[in-house]
């Protein structure tokens, strides 16, 4: 179970008050989780070869890709939605790398049927640029 907002806002006011702005990060992350739900994945990018990224994934929540989750538009098309990237034991993911990643969506109700072993796919613009494996959710809402 995730710790209350209040105790992340605690720790957001002491991080602020030292001057540590990526624990600061890191603890905004958590607290939007607490709301939210936990959503972890195994991130694997294509190599620029085979069309995916040219340039790492910033670590902290900064890159919005789209994902295909397996949702639908009436015209039958995937229906992209938009999430977050926190980038776990690293500073970023370099292309064509794999590595644990949180996710933040901008629309987590929508994600409540991922579980575990569901594999989505990561785009930039229509061309998939990386597929994820589900590791874990827990009380995504």
């Amino acid at each position: 179970m995730r710790p209350p907002t209040v105790w992340w806002d605690l720790l957001i006011d002491s991080a602020d008050v030292m001057g540590l702005s990526d624990a600061a990060g890191w603890c905004r992350w958590g607290w939007w989780e607490s709301i939210h739900g936990i959503v972890r994945a195994e991130l694997r990018l294509l190599s620029p070869a085979e069309g995916g990224r040219q340039t790492p994934i910033p670590g902290k929540g900064i890159l919005r890709p789209l994902w295909d989750i397996g949702r639908r538009t009436t015209a039958g098309d995937p229906d992209l939605l938009v999430a977050r990237i926190w980038v776990e034991s690293a500073l970023a993911l370099p292309p064509a790398a794999t590595g644990s990643v949180r996710l933040g969506p901008l629309s987590p109700a929508l994600w409540r049927h991922l579980q575990p072993g569901m594999t989505i796919t990561m785009h930039e613009g229509r061309p998939t640029v990386g597929t994820a494996t589900i590791i874990e959710t827990s009380n995504v809402r």
